[in-house]
């Protein structure tokens, strides 16, 4: 599909190769795994047209909707060698090379807030060298944090972890060797095929969001949804090919800069929105929303921290120094209670840079 995308591009342009393109405009194409209509989607939408408006049309984007050129799990190998100029990555689900990035999403224990997620991740790269040398090749644009997940089953509803037990559970990496210490059966498998899974009963829930209950329709195949806070992290989420980047005059290498917050402030802004959509949505379709008793929550965050612990711990194997990169997100987690981006510790020159 994707190999018939970019002939069919190819196509086009020499189609309109009798048409002189504009010396004066530059065109980035955009990719994206997501339709137009997903929320991480409205946010790029929000990104481009004020790109396009802040550069007076030198700039204009060109996007490919529906994973049309770029893979969940081979995203930033795709944009490092300019299948789009610009796309969505997740290093989250990448098969190697971002040790680091994919485990510092499990570090964020106790966050309260999209805003805290995203100061933390800028002050852990600021920090440590290897979260930057992870993106060479990469420009990023944008960094990207979330709604704090909870657990939808189909038919048996969590009013304690004790419930969990014997449930077959989709969840992130993070997650699993928590479910397994509370007896659970954590299942590894793309977001994507959730959906029929929870329908033929092959899982009996899934760590996820209440935004997923209408953006991915669980709740058309799921009854209940468990309040307990699982924490997450941010991560890079938009980037550019560094060498298109470099190739860029500086006047309009700043305006994407300026970007940056556009684009962040949108996805915020666009996640929170759909986790309310996804909740009303959820009690239209009779969804119950379960509390979880407060001394419930403290365990699962006590065995999440512990976890975390030693996936840091165990990132030696990969050459990476995990422990400093796992205790200083608590802490700046801790030095901002109220939830809100913490002040990161004076930064080197130029470390918000690609390596070369």
């Amino acid at each position: 599909m994707k190999y018939l995308t970019l002939l069919c591009m190819a196509a086009a342009m020499l189609l309109a190769g009798c048409t002189r393109p504009d010396p004066n405009v530059t065109t980035l194409t955009y990719a994206s795994p997501y339709p137009p209509s997903h929320p991480f989607s409205k946010a790029d939408i929000t990104w481009m047209k004020w790109v396009e408006a802040a550069s007076h049309g030198r700039i204009k984007i060109h996007p490919l909707w529906s994973g049309a050129l770029l893979s969940s799990d081979q995203s930033m190998e795709e944009i490092r060698h300019g299948v789009a100029d610009v796309g969505l990555i997740t290093p989250i689900y990448t098969l190697g090379n971002a040790h680091a990035q994919r485990a510092q999403v499990g570090f964020y224990g106790h966050v309260g807030s999209i805003a805290q997620q995203v100061g933390v991740y800028k002050c852990l790269l600021a920090t440590f060298p290897v979260l930057r040398d992870e993106l060479k090749g990469l420009h990023v644009l944008a960094v990207q944090g979330g709604n704090l997940p909870g657990i939808l089953t189909r038919t048996r509803a969590i009013h304690s972890l004790a419930d969990l037990r014997g449930l077959r559970i989709r969840s992130p990496a993070e997650n699993t060797a928590v479910l397994r210490a509370l007896g659970a059966d954590p299942v590894d498998m793309p977001m994507g095929a959730v959906y029929p899974a929870l329908a033929k009963g092959v899982i009996d829930g899934v760590i996820a969001p209440a935004d997923t209950l209408k953006s991915l329709n669980f709740a058309e195949v799921a009854s209940h949804f468990a309040t307990l806070k699982v924490s997450r992290g941010a991560y890079p989420a938009r980037a550019m090919n560094a060498a298109r980047w470099n190739a860029l005059p500086r006047d309009l290498q700043q305006i994407l800069a300026r970007s940056e917050t556009v684009w962040e402030d949108a996805l915020n802004q666009q996640i929170t929105t759909a986790e309310q959509i996804g909740r009303a949505y959820g009690e239209q379709h009779h969804v119950a929303f379960v509390p979880v008793p407060a001394a419930d929550q403290a365990r699962f965050d006590a065995l999440y921290d512990r976890d975390s612990a030693a996936t840091a711990a165990s990132l030696i194997r990969f050459g990476v120094d995990g422990t400093p990169i796992f205790q200083e997100a608590q802490r700046l987690i801790r030095s901002s209670p109220d939830g809100s981006a913490p002040l990161c510790p004076p930064a080197a020159p130029n470390t918000r840079q690609e390596p070369k």
